[in-house]
């Protein structure tokens, strides 16, 4: 075919060329907008997704009354914290595992307080008082709701004489807590000796009162009823084995007995807030083992 009849005939396509060729662009440009959108679409929903499973997770581990961390996560805890204490005695070639210290704690006096002001008053003064006491912790801390009004702390990376300060601030906090007042007018003055809330606390730590999470908390238990024998509102150490005792066992308001541990027996040490072992009930508390950041969900606190 010669030159012109060439030029011709591309002439004559030329226009249905660029047509199909316009209409074509049109089209893929109309499906990339159509994927874009359905890359935003499917962002935002992924991102619903995901805030969902975190509330789902959040409340699964947070007990719905107090807002602190529930039985199901402290089981999870204590479990994954004792493993990090016994894994630990491998890899820094320690003699044994990382302290691990766990406080079982006992709340008496909302009999008081249900009686006077009813069921639903009673549980906001529960959750008010967890929340206080979640703020006696630092973040590497961990404190939930064992059940009824018993709360359950564990402490990573601490020794008997860190938990007992633990305890003794806990301890001071339950008594010194400045209850909800429902009155409309001027609030009462806080009574000279505290709110008629006592608490009683037993340690257990790891490894010598047990290397496993049930043990550990049968030891706990144990100082506990401890505690709670020595009229409450003090703190015991788990029995061990070839010791005297984990702290006096006096009836209350009787002369402590001497003990071999410090860790049993703070009666002469200042700060001392063992009602217990002699100690003054309006005392404050010792200033050791100061408390960082809460230790439970965030949008809980606030």
């Amino acid at each position: 075919m010669s030159t012109p009849l060439l030029v011709q005939a591309l002439a004559a396509l030329s226009p249905p060329a660029l047509a199909g060729a316009t209409v074509l662009g049109l089209r893929a440009r109309r499906e990339r907008a159509g994927a874009a959108v359905d890359r935003e679409r499917l962002t935002g929903r992924i991102t619903e997704l995901e805030g969902r499973c975190a509330e789902l997770e959040r409340t699964a581990s947070c007990d719905p009354l107090t807002g602190v961390w529930n039985y199901r996560h402290l089981q999870l805890t204590l479990d994954r914290e004792i493993e990090r204490a016994r894994r630990a005695e491998h890899t820094d070639h320690a003699d044994g595992p990382r302290p691990l210290a766990v406080l079982l704690l006992a709340i008496a006096g909302f009999e008081a307080v249900t009686v006077e002001h009813g069921r639903a008053r009673g549980n906001a003064v529960l959750r008010d008082l967890a929340q206080r006491l979640a703020m006696e912790i630092r973040r590497a801390d961990t404190l939930g709701r064992y059940g009824g009004e018993d709360f359950l702390v564990v402490l990573p990376d601490t020794g008997a004489e860190g938990a007992a300060q633990v305890a003794e601030r806990l301890v001071w906090s339950v008594r010194r807590h400045l209850l909800l007042d429902w009155s409309s007018g001027t609030r009462a003055p806080r009574p000279p000796r505290g709110n008629g809330l006592t608490a009683a606390v037993g340690i257990a730590v790891l490894p010598e009162d047990g290397t496993h999470a049930a043990v550990l908390l049968r030891s706990a238990d144990a100082a506990l009823a401890a505690a709670r024998a020595a009229g409450g509102d003090c703190w015991r150490i788990a029995p061990r084995a070839g010791q005297p005792g984990t702290g006096p066992r006096e009836r209350p308001g009787s002369a402590p007995e001497r003990t071999a541990t410090a860790e049993g027996d703070r009666s002469e040490k200042p700060g001392s807030l063992s009602a217990c072992t002699g100690g003054d009930p309006v005392a404050q508390p010792v200033a050791s083992h100061t408390p960082a950041i809460v230790a439970v969900p965030r949008d809980v606190l606030s």
